[in-house]
């Protein structure tokens, strides 16, 4: 503990304040009893300066442009892990042995089957109702179906309740993309791994042989490793404060999925292939460019800056290498939408106008052009997201909950409305 303090000074008062350090990173200054000396709040909208609690699990440096999982860089761990590995990272702290990954590997397996009484749930849906608005409904349902890990009090209950939502979410997701399309759901296949299982229960068919493209399983599989975890984002941030009311996971991770869906997090990688579309071939880009640059212009380029990243996003090096790889393995040789990202990447990294706003291009850049050509459609990229995220969710759910100083989450507000005023009866009113 640091025995370093801030002070705060407001006319003849002054009030100090500790500081905490981490193990990387900047310090932070606790303002935590600053409302009871001084009657005071800190104002901080979208919470940019705010820690709002402590973390042992994910390491961000926008500047440097890093990104850690448990301390290991995000790099090593996509090239040389697999996704059911990361997962297990996140949640215990530590890389597995082989005899603990072969363990929690069996546990995740059978676990990936859904309750039977699922399948009628989904008719419940349009046909047409975005596999988004499915997931919200039936990730939240789940408590319905599995009584016996509700109790956030019981640490077995908590571990039952992580593994089923893992295990469960990719066999949820495929069943949104086969309802969504019309055809009939596919149950899980315990000879295969996590994303290869993904897969065959998103494109197999029952009349039909599906073999998994080991290229593409491999491709998958890292997309949901870059994405797994990404600190106290929005619906991380979502997640830890639903579940500070004692709220049930499977709530918790519902909500987090509601919060993803918003174009500004989760949507980014649909935004941005929407945007690649429109802009359509390369000789088009110096005129969005221009736009790009217009204040006046609401045109946005879509896929390049983060809110957190002010250098090039270490998971943006490795989506692109991976776009290649599955692009390749496709046979997809001349795809106008990858020559226009190629060609907006090289002029971002040498035009003084990206260099000088820092507008690098991000993950979200190069994933949807590989979801694509993986042939998912665009509605589906954000249930993969969520897929990805899902274990990032529950193990920062699950920090929290074993964190003995966390108290429900209640941010405070600058009041700037009607001061107190008296009813008036309606034909007084005038």
């Amino acid at each position: 503990m640091s025995d370093k303090s801030a002070t705060l000074t407001i006319g003849n008062q002054s009030w100090s304040m500790p500081i905490k350090p981490g193990t990387i990173g900047p310090e932070v200054i606790d303002i935590s009893k600053l409302y009871a000396g001084s009657k005071m709040f800190t104002y901080d909208p979208g919470f940019t300066s705010t820690a709002s609690c402590e973390s042992k699990i994910t390491y961000i440096d926008g500047d440097e442009g890093v990104l850690l999982y448990r301390g290991y860089p995000i790099e090593q761990l996509a090239e040389n892990g697999n996704f059911l590995e990361t997962c297990y990272l996140l949640l215990y702290g530590e890389l597995p042995t082989a005899a603990q990954y072969e363990d929690f590997a069996s546990r995740v397996t059978r676990h990936t089957m859904v309750h039977e009484q699922m399948n009628r749930f989904f008719s419940g849906f349009r046909r047409d109702a975005h596999p988004m608005a499915v997931m919200v409904g039936t990730v939240g349902a789940l408590s319905a179906f599995y009584h016996d890990s509700l109790d956030i009090a019981d640490p077995f209950q908590r571990m039952v309740a992580s593994i089923r939502m893992i295990a469960k979410m990719p066999t949820i997701a495929a069943m949104a993309y086969k309802y969504s399309v019309g055809q009939p759901f596919v149950y899980p296949k315990n000879s295969l791994d996590y994303t290869a299982n993904f897969l065959q229960m998103c494109f197999s068919i029952p009349c039909e042989e599906y073999k998994v493209d080991p290229v593409l399983s491999r491709a998958l599989d890292r997309i949901f490793i870059l994405h797994a975890d990404h600190e106290q984002n929005a619906s991380t941030s979502t997640v830890r404060l639903a579940g500070s009311s004692g709220a049930n996971p499977f709530a918790c991770i519902a909500a987090g999925i509601a919060c993803l869906w918003g174009p500004a997090h989760g949507g980014a990688n649909e935004a941005a292939l929407a945007m690649l579309q429109e802009i359509g071939s390369v000789e088009r880009i110096p005129e969005y460019i221009a736009k790009a640059k217009d204040k006046n212009d609401p045109f946005r380029l879509m896929g390049f800056g983060h809110r957190v990243y002010k250098n090039y996003d270490p998971r943006a090096k490795i989506m692109q290498k991976t776009c290649h790889e599955v692009l390749t393995t496709l046979g997809i040789k001349d795809d106008p939408l990858l020559d226009v990202a190629i060609e907006l990447e090289r002029i971002a990294l040498h035009d003084e106008y990206f260099i000088e706003k820092k507008l690098y291009p991000n993950i979200d850049f190069y994933s949807g052009i590989t979801l694509k050509a993986m042939g998912f459609p665009t509605s589906m990229f954000t249930v993969l997201f969520a897929l990805a995220r899902t274990v990032g969710w529950i193990a920062q759910w699950k920090e929290m909950i074993e964190d003995p100083s966390q108290k429900i989450g209640r941010p405070r507000q600058l009041y700037t409305g009607a001061t107190r005023r008296d009813y008036i009866a309606v034909e007084d009113r005038v």
